[in-house]
């Protein structure tokens, strides 16, 4: 059965597979860049997008993640983690976010 993500526990859970799009950016040519997830280490995110895959640092966007209809807006401070380390650490971030 597959994981229903909402917004609270979207940090917590496996990214790789989600369509995500970058809604903004310290690096101004990284807004926009929409694709799937096909990879995570600590400090990035890899995307395939139709011009190929992107590596994201995660610290320094921020991130809509979409799971069939849903989309969830998400700081990538709150998932600067390596992704087997995502649940214990991503805990106070997951205390402070809401369900909408």
């Amino acid at each position: 059965m597959p994981m229903e993500y909402n917004n609270k526990n979207i940090i917590l859970n496996e990214l790789i597979g989600l369509r995500v799009k970058i809604s903004s950016s310290v690096d101004r040519k990284e807004r926009g860049i929409s694709g799937k997830v096909i990879d995570e280490t600590k400090n990035t995110l890899s995307i395939d997008t139709k011009e190929g895959r992107k590596s994201i640092i995660k610290s320094r966007a921020v991130f809509i993640f979409y799971s069939g209809k849903k989309s969830f807006k998400v700081n990538g401070e709150e998932i600067n983690f390596r992704p087997y380390e995502r649940i214990e650490k991503a805990m106070k971030f997951y205390k402070r976010r809401s369900l909408q």
